[in-house]
C-alpha cells in the first residue's frame, strides 16, 4: 500500500507542475496579446490567437482538476483498505530497484513520454562502481594522511604542499651537530627544513601524472644512502635530489579501477610514510628506517574490489635511481581493507642484485604489516579513538660471497629480521595525539643499516670507521613517545622522544663524526689522527611543525 501511495504523490506532483507550466503559457500568451494591441507585432489574426489561447487554457485546466479528483478519491480508497503488501502491492528489497512497477488509471492517465525516457534511460545507466577505499574513513592509518579535503582542487589539478621543519636536541650535543643512523633526522640543536615540497596532481581524459619536489635536508640525505648513481655515467643522485614522487601514467574504468604509472613513486615498504605529516611518529623504528622509501620503475595498480588493491612492480633496484649491476628488481604490494577499523598490507621484493660491484649477490624481502582501530568515539571529549599497527620484515642475500641460509662454504648469514609495534590515542574529538612504540632489529652483514656520515661518508664510499662486511653483527632496539596537537586537518605541532640503543658503536658522542676543520680527502676516507666518536645508544628530543594542503 506504501507503494501505491508513493505513486499517487508522484502524479500529484506531475500535475501541480503542469499548472505550473499552462500559467506560464497562458502568461506568455497574454504578454504577446498585449504586445500585439501596442502594435509591436501587428496582425489581423491577434486577438483570434487570443481567444484560441484562453479557451485551449480552460480545457486542459477542467481536464487536469478532473484528475485531482479521480486521485483524491483513490486516495481516500486505499485509505480505508488494510495494508497487505504481499496481496495488493509488489515489494521492494531494500538498496534494489522494482523489476515492474504497478499500474493504476491515475498513472496511465499522467505519464507523459518525457518520464517514461527517463525512467529508461535510470533502468538502462550501469551502477556507478564505487571508488577504490572510499566506504569508509581511512584517515586514522598509520601511514596515510589526515586530511579529509584538499585545499583546492579543479578537474585538471590538485596541487599540493608540504613543509616539515624540526628542531632535535641530543642529549649528548655532538660538537658537529650530526645525527647517525636516521632516515628522517639529520642535525641537532638546530632548526632544520627536512622537506619542502610543491607539486600536485594532474587527472585529466583517464591520463595521470605526479610530482612532489624535495627541498631541504632530503635532497641531501636520500641521494647519498644511494650508491647505482655511480655505476655509469651522467649523474643520476643531481638529476632527481629535488624530487621526491614524478610519474605518469594512464587510468582504466575497469573492475574499480586500473592504473599503470612509470617514474619516482612512494614505496611504502616499512609502513610509514616517506612524509613525516603522514605518520604517527617523526622517527619511525629501523625496520622502517632501514628500509626504502621510493622506487624508480613501473607499477600497476589492480583494484578487483572497493576494499582491494594488488600492486605489480618492475624496478631498478632497492631504493635506487639506477641499477646496481645487470638485473633489475621485481615485487609487488597487496593491499586489503575490508572495514573501515582494519587493514592488512603485504610488500614484497626478489632477484635484484643490490650490492654495487657484486652482480652475483641477490636479494630477497618481505614486508607486512596489520593497522587495527579498536576505539572510535568522534564526539568523546577525552579518548576519542585508539588503534594500533604491527610490521614484521624479513629478508636475506645470496651470492657472491654470502648465504641465505647460515654460516657455510657458500659465505656467512646475511639476513635481515626486525619487527615494530605502535599503538596511536587521539583526545578531545581527535584534537590531541599521543603515539608509543618502537622496535628491533637484526642484520648480519648490515646490508640495509644506514652508513653514518664519518668524513662525508656515502653509501658509495663506505667507511672504514663502521664497516659493512659479510658478518659484521648489528643488532638494535628502539622506543620512542609522541604526543600531537591537531588544530586543523592542515597542520600538526608535534613533540617527541627517542631512544635508540645499538650492540656496536654506532649513534653520534660529543666528539662528533667529523674531522677537525671538516671533511679531508676523499668522501669516507680514513684520515690519520682522527676517530669518530661512536656511541651504543643515543637520546633526543624533536619538536616539528608539519604542514600539509
Amino acid at each position: 500500500m506504501k507503494y501505491k501511495r508513493c505513486k499517487l504523490w508522484a502524479c500529484r506532483i506531475l500535475l501541480n507542475t503542469s499548472v505550473v507550466m499552462i500559467s506560464a503559457v497562458s502568461v506568455s500568451a497574454q504578454i504577446a496579446s498585449t504586445s500585439t494591441a501596442k502594435g509591436d507585432n501587428p496582425t489581423e489574426s491577434a486577438p483570434a490567437q487570443s481567444a484560441g489561447a484562453t479557451e485551449s487554457r480552460a480545457d486542459m485546466l477542467r481536464e487536469i482538476n478532473e484528475m485531482k479528483s479521480r486521485l483524491t478519491a483513490l486516495e481516500e480508497k486505499l485509505a480505508k483498505e488494510p495494508d497487505n503488501s504481499s496481496a495488493a502491492s509488489t515489494t521492494v528489497p531494500a538498496g534494489n530497484s522494482p523489476s515492474a512497477e504497478p499500474s493504476t488509471p491515475a498513472m496511465a492517465a499522467t505519464t507523459s513520454p518525457a518520464s517514461e525516457a527517463i525512467q529508461s534511460t535510470r533502468a538502462e545507466a550501469p551502477a556507478e562502481k564505487s571508488a577504490p577505499f572510499a566506504f569508509a574513513d581511512f584517515t586514522w592509518l598509520n601511514g596515510n594522511p589526515r586530511t579529509e579535503t584538499p585545499a583546492f582542487d579543479s578537474k585538471f589539478f590538485t596541487p599540493e604542499i608540504r613543509a616539515d621543519v624540526d628542531y632535535t636536541y641530543d642529549f649528548r650535543h655532538p660538537k658537529d651537530d650530526t645525527i647517525s643512523g636516521s632516515s628522517e633526522i639529520f642535525r641537532a640543536n638546530e632548526v632544520q627544513i627536512t622537506q619542502l615540497g610543491v607539486g600536485g596532481d594532474f587527472h585529466y581524459d583517464h591520463v595521470r601524472a605526479r610530482f612532489m619536489t624535495q627541498f631541504g635536508m632530503y635532497s641531501t640525505t636520500t641521494p647519498r644512502n644511494d650508491s647505482s648513481y655511480s655505476r655509469g655515467q651522467w649523474n643520476l643522485a643531481d638529476a632527481y635530489r629535488y624530487l621526491s614522487e614524478a610519474y605518469g601514467g594512464y587510468h582504466w574504468d575497469k573492475m574499480h579501477g586500473i592504473n599503470v604509472d612509470a617514474g619516482i613513486f612512494m614505496s611504502y615498504v616499512g609502513l610509514f610514510s616517506y612524509y613525516n605529516f603522514d605518520n604517527w611518529a617523526y622517527q619511525p623504528s629501523y625496520v622502517s628506517s632501514n628500509t626504502p622509501w621510493f622506487f624508480t620503475g613501473v607499477r600497476a595498480q589492480f583494484f578487483p574490489t572497493d576494499k582491494l588493491k594488488i600492486e605489480p612492480w618492475f624496478v631498478n633496484g632497492w631504493q635506487s635511481y639506477g641499477r646496481f649491476n645487470n638485473r633489475p628488481g621485481i615485487g609487488g604490494q597487496i593491499l586489503w581493507r575490508p572495514t573501515g577499523k582494519l587493514s592488512i598490507l603485504g610488500n614484497q621484493y626478489a632477484l635484484g642484485e643490490d650490492a654495487l660491484g657484486n652482480p652475483g649477490r641477490v636479494r630477497y624481502h618481505t614486508d607486512d604489516s596489520i593497522q587495527y582501530k579498536y576505539l572510535d568515539r568522534p564526539e568523546a571529549k577525552y579518548l576519542s579513538k585508539a588503534a594500533f599497527s604491527l610490521t614484521g620484515d624479513a629478508g636475506c642475500e645470496h651470492g657472491g660471497g654470502v648465504s641465505c641460509h647460515g654460516n657455510s662454504a657458500k659465505g656467512p648469514k646475511q639476513s635481515f629480521l626486525g619487527f615494530m609495534l605502535y599503538n596511536r590515542l587521539w583526545f578531545d574529538r581527535n584534537l590531541f595525539g599521543l603515539t608509543v612504540g618502537g622496535g628491533r632489529i637484526n642484520n648480519p652483514g648490515r646490508y640495509l643499516v644506514l652508513l653514518p656520515p664519518i668524513n662525508g661518508a656515502t653509501a658509495t664510499s663506505g667507511t672504514p670507521y663502521f664497516t659493512e662486511n659479510p658478518g659484521d653483527k648489528y643488532k638494535a632496539w628502539d622506543a620512542s613517545a609522541t604526543f600531537d596537537y591537531m588544530p586543523s586537518q592542515y597542520i600538526t605541532w608535534r613533540l617527541e622522544y627517542n631512544h635508540r640503543a645499538a650492540n656496536v658503536p654506532y649513534f653520534s658522542g660529543p666528539g662528533g663524526v667529523t674531522p677537525p676543520g671538516g671533511n679531508q680527502g676523499a668522501p669516507g676516507s680514513l684520515v690519520p689522527g682522527f676517530t669518530p666518536d661512536l656511541r651504543n645508544s643515543e637520546n633526543r628530543m624533536t619538536g616539528a611543525i608539519l604542514v600539509k594542503f
